[in-house]
């Protein structure tokens, strides 16, 4: 998973194709980074999800909360962005349609 460390305080994550992903947002869950904390998850090459991935998700969701950190999701299929919608959490988290937006929802 290539993952850029801007200038401006934001991580840039680009997941990987199925079936790594889950190993980068485990790795995501323990990195150090800079505060305060904003990542940017970009799914472009994601193609599928399974429950064990959303609870990734949402512990690695947690967790920035607890550091008073951002998170924004984008590049999603229209598939994944679909299972976000059916389950809800389009409306637990920030979700905008390519990284350029994500990065304009995340002033630091």
């Amino acid at each position: 998973m290539p993952i850029e460390y801007r200038p401006d305080g934001i991580t840039l994550a680009q997941l990987a194709p199925d079936p790594q992903y889950t190993a980068d947002l485990d790795s995501l869950s323990r990195l150090s980074l800079p505060k305060p904390i904003a990542i940017v998850l970009d799914f472009t090459a994601v193609r599928y999800m399974n429950s064990s991935n959303l609870a990734k998700l949402l512990r690695l969701r947690k967790q920035l909360i607890e550091l008073d950190g951002r998170l924004v999701l984008c590049g999603m299929t229209p598939q994944i962005l679909g299972l976000f919608t059916v389950t809800g959490l389009d409306k637990v988290f920030n979700i905008v349609a390519d990284v350029e937006q994500a990065l304009e929802k995340l002033p630091v």
